[in-house]
């Protein structure tokens, strides 16, 4: 086993830090909240400890298994309804039939671009605490660093077997590859979607990617023939302590649409694989699906939607695909003791709004974007003979909180580092006794490395150009306004030195523990077998480095 994947093992094991006894580090405006509410969440949470052991000593004393979902970009609204169906033209009925067994988070909120909001989840931590800030396209030679220490991580400390298939998107470099941040057993994509479905020839030829593929133009007066991306790796697999190896690409061969709708079906069913693997095996389990559907960008041959359109459609097909994935739960057995989480990683990708099916809906914005559009997305919970089935919870939640949640439940906990700020919230109270028991009132939603609006309660305040006061920042009660359309000065009146206060304690937390780095190296570095246009695309990258 390599040195990187023992390493933190090593430091779990080894550090007193990280023991029980050290109280994990939230961010100051939970502190300020603790402060206020810590005497009953104690109270509480020694009835959530007692419930947690309940359900173990029912399952034969094993934890609950995990199946984890992110769809990419889907705003609030549009899958898990079937009112919303009919308004789309689209048919959701296997993700509207599991929000129904389960707990629909009403109030989860991501970070407003898929990179990000999957370094949260993984984490824990708002992404720029880890030096990430933004999604990347082509050869960077970054990544998540090492140092961060992720969900699967703690959970392989608590026995856990993990699995991870579909899309990453966490660099180009060694250290933050899936099968070197926690999973035993990973299949993905090196990049995302817009190499993946957007860099075809088929994608030129739907006029939705403009000025790289070369028949697009006659070239006539190019001289950089590398200012293009080229060479780029597609799907790699690997395990934990070896190499990853391309996978269904010949040197030479150029990307298409046919490849990538591959790509989907072989995820699809390597989903299944692991399903079934990880099911037969005594240990509990940990089982990420990230599908690369529904970014697409080419109208299928027959539509299977109302709707048509090359999102929508797409969304149509996964939602069967994610039906026969439950399906497969239900058979191993396992279903039970299994809580399913299901939910988007930020909103609709507006930019290809009309054609793509999908619409802003009911909040305004999509991705890239910290309005309510951006980082709003719909999310269900659904844990067997626990969660209330057909239930609702208006409380806020962060995708961070998944961290925190999910090590309480699977008894990991001592396993969370204690030398960082950790933003997610523990919300097991809220899971296992409904609405009206989270823990968190507030988010700061950052675009990269830029704090750009603070929400408490019902308001939103969009942070203020610098050198302007509170007073003057544009203030929202997103109840009344879900649009963020109609600032009101009789909010930031009475809030503008309430949200500058929110602030204050935020940038205090940064400034007693800063950002780390992000994780730099040679791209592409742990692929057994790179193309040559691969290596000539990293020695390229590497020569002006």
């Amino acid at each position: 086993m390599k040195l990187r994947t023992l390493l933190p093992l090593l430091i779990l094991t080894a550090s007193p830090a990280l023991s029980q006894d050290a109280p994990i580090i939230h961010d100051g405006e939970f502190e300020y909240l603790r402060a206020q509410f810590g005497a009953e969440w104690d109270t509480q949470d020694a009835e959530v400890d007692a419930r947690l052991a309940e359900i173990r000593d029912a399952n034969g004393g094993q934890p609950p298994n995990f199946l984890y979902i992110l769809i990419d970009d889907v705003s609030f609204g549009q899958m898990g309804d079937r009112k919303m169906n009919y308004v789309m033209g689209i048919e959701t009925p296997n993700i509207n039939h599991l929000a129904t067994e389960g707990l629909s988070l009403m109030r989860m909120y991501t970070e407003p671009s898929c990179t990000p909001t999957r370094t949260a989840m993984l984490t824990g931590r708002h992404p720029v605490r880890a030096g990430v800030e933004e999604v990347k396209v082509a050869l960077v030679g970054e990544g998540l660093p090492a140092s961060e220490v992720t969900l699967p991580e703690i959970l392989k400390q608590a026995g856990y077997n993990t699995a991870h298939v579909g899309k990453w998107h966490q660099g180009d470099i060694e250290e933050s590859y899936p099968h070197n941040q926690g999973f035993d057993w990973a299949a993905f994509p090196l990049h995302q979607q817009v190499q993946l479905s957007l860099m075809t020839p088929e994608a030129m030829r739907a006029n939705n990617m403009l000025g790289y593929v070369p028949e697009g133009q006659n070239n006539q007066f190019l001289l950089d023939e590398r200012f293009k991306p080229y060479g780029l790796v597609t799907g790699v697999e690997a395990e934990a302590g070896g190499m990853a190896r391309e996978i269904d690409m010949a040197a030479g061969e150029v990307w298409t649409q046919a490849k990538y709708e591959d790509m989907n079906l072989r995820y699809q069913q390597q989903v299944l694989q692991q399903l079934q693997r990880v099911a037969a095996e005594d240990a509990p389990f940990f089982l990420q699906y990230w599908p690369l559907y529904p970014l697409n960008f080419v109208y299928p041959d027959q539509a299977i939607s109302r709707n048509g359109g090359f999102h929508a459609d797409k969304l149509q097909l996964l939602d069967g695909w994610i039906g026969d994935l439950l399906d497969a739960l239900e058979e191993s057995g396992k279903a039970d003791n299994t809580i399913v989480v299901l939910m988007a990683d930020n909103g609709l990708m507006y930019h290809y709004e009309g054609t793509s099916g999908l619409n802003q809906l009911i909040y305004r914005g999509g991705k890239t974007q910290h309005l309510e559009g951006g980082v709003r997305t719909d999310a269900f919970i659904r844990w067997p003979n626990v969660i209330e089935a057909n239930s609702a919870a208006g409380d806020i939640f962060h995708v961070s909180d998944i961290y925190t949640t999910m090590a309480r439940i699977a008894g990991a906990t001592d396993y969370i580092p204690r030398d960082r700020v950790i933003d997610g919230i523990d919300q097991t109270a809220l899971l296992l006794n409904g609405e009206g028991h989270g823990r968190r009132d507030y988010v700061y939603v950052y675009e990269g490395p830029v704090l750009r609006s603070v929400v408490k309660q019902e308001f939103k305040m969009h942070l203020p150009a610098p050198g302007q006061p509170g007073a003057a920042a544009p203030t929202y009660n997103v109840y009344r306004d879900p649009r963020e359309q109609h600032p009101l000065v009789g909010y930031s009146l009475w809030a503008g030195a309430s949200f500058q206060d929110m602030v204050k304690r935020h940038q205090k937390m940064i400034a007693k523990y800063p950002h780390s780095e992000i994780g730099t190296g040679l791209p592409y570095e742990g692929i057994e077998n790179l193309r040559p246009e691969s290596e000539l695309a990293r020695e390229t990258f590497m020569s002006w480095q």
